[in-house]
């Protein structure tokens, strides 16, 4: 279809080009639930909304498409509709004229949600490390559950009966049908910017499994995963798993159990207070008993106990060993005094002086060298005697051989007695 700004095309040209597609299109099997459902004559007309997305189409079907079900669907119920587009050209108006409409089974429903289950712990939503504690003593908790409902008397009565102090901040909410995922997705994103609520239950009591299907809607899901607030799913009974059981931090199996997960009991907790508080004194006193008994086994040792007797028995091993050292050092003084009285007496006998003292004289010549027998002199050589305390110069006038006799004997003589000059002495003497 050709068009421009001088040559537009009329309104009934367009809507009926549009009619002839729609018109060329097959027919449709779609899912969805019932958000309107309007009787007018033998018409009926329904807004078919999309469970998930936020996306509605209109149908249009005889009220005897509806009345073939037994029961016939209401508002709330989700519905698998047979219908061939249509297009209502002097309104410009798109609908789908439902030529069969089906409840969806329960085998089906349980298919999609297991599906969608799948789905989420594929992408980690259910993983069990992004769960977090709940705090040990709320200060404010929110609550989201039908109004003036049981749910709601059963959290706060418990609440209440278990810690008389705690606060309560309550967001009523659709639990069931069309607007339930819409209202409790509000209320949950209201109390998780609340800055003093620090838990949120999320309670519902039970039901069929059509009345819980709010509670596994995907939107709602991965809500309570992006809430930063701990969230406690408390929905129907024990046998009741919806799809935010397995995405909340904690799971309650009513809403009483809810209240006991959340809000811990007084009475309960000083008890737990008192029997630490009597562990502690049994510990304290353990130790200090064993401390006491560890004092007196210390005390009663011979050391603290008479400390004069250990010093006393320390003092006599300190003059024992004194008297020992004293005696050893004694000792060994006497011998090494004894040994140097022998060596003195020794070097007495050997030294030269000794041997002069007893009359004996060292003859020497001139240059110093000892004179070891007459045959090495000659006469007039000048010699040196040496004495005991001095010494004198002689020179030789005769030398005798051994055996003969001088009338004259050589100045060098000088003991005055009988006594001849050795022949060995001590080289290198001088006077």
């Amino acid at each position: 279809m050709e068009s421009s700004a001088e040559a537009p095309q009329p309104v009934r040209v367009v809507l009926n080009a549009v009619g002839q597609w729609i018109g060329r299109l097959g027919r449709i099997w779609v899912e969805g639930q019932i958000a309107e459902l309007n009787r007018r004559g033998r018409m009926a007309y329904i807004t078919l909304r999309d469970p998930v997305a936020n996306v509605s189409a209109n149908v249009v079907c005889a009220t005897s498409v509806l009345d073939a079900q037994s029961p016939p669907p209401e508002p709330g119920a989700r519905v698998v509709v047979h219908a061939k587009p249509d297009f209502y050209e002097p309104r410009g108006r798109f609908s789908l004229r439902a030529l069969e409409i089906r409840h969806v089974g329960l085998g089906e429903l349980l298919a999609r949600l297991e599906q969608l289950r799948r789905t989420l712990t594929a992408e980690g939503v259910f993983d069990a490390a992004r769960k977090r504690p709940l705090p040990f003593l709320p200060n404010t908790v929110g609550l989201v559950c039908g109004r003036d409902s049981a749910a709601e008397r059963d959290v706060l009565e418990n609440g209440r009966r278990r810690w008389p102090a705690v606060r309560f901040e309550v967001r009523p909410a659709a639990v069931q049908g069309e607007r339930a995922v819409r209202e409790v997705m509000e209320s949950l994103q209201e109390l998780d910017a609340h800055p003093e609520v620090d838990v949120i239950v999320i309670a519902r009591g039970g039901g069929s499994l059509e009345d819980l299907l709010p509670f596994s809607d995907e939107a709602l899901v991965r809500a309570v995963a992006a809430s930063t607030t701990p969230v406690v799913s408390a929905i129907g009974h024990e046998q009741d798993a919806p799809l935010l059981d397995h995405v909340a931090d904690v799971r309650a199996s009513t809403p009483t159990d809810a209240a006991k997960r959340t809000i811990p009991d007084v009475g309960e907790q000083l008890e737990i207070v008192r029997q630490l508080r009597d562990r502690g004194r049994r510990v304290v006193r353990g130790g200090l008993e064993r401390e006491f008994s560890w004092l007196r086994s210390v005390r009663s040792r011979p050391a603290l106990a008479d400390p004069v007797r250990e010093v006393d028995r320390l003092t006599e091993q300190v003059v024992e060993l004194r008297d020992r050292a004293r005696r050893s050092l004694t000792i060994s003084l006497d011998r090494a005094g004894e040994g140097l009285g022998h060596t003195r007496a020794r070097l007495h006998a050997l030294s030269p002086a000794t041997t002069l003292a007893r009359g004996y004289a060292i003859v020497q010549r001139e240059d110093g060298a000892v004179v070891r027998s007459a045959s090495d002199l000659s006469e007039g050589e000048e010699l040196r005697v040496r004495l005991t305390e001095d010494s004198l110069r002689a020179t030789v006038t005769e030398i005798e051989a051994v055996g003969e006799t001088s009338s004259a004997p050589a100045d060098t003589d000088t003991t005055g007695g009988d006594d001849p000059v050795p022949a060995e002495t001590t080289e290198g003497e001088n006077p």
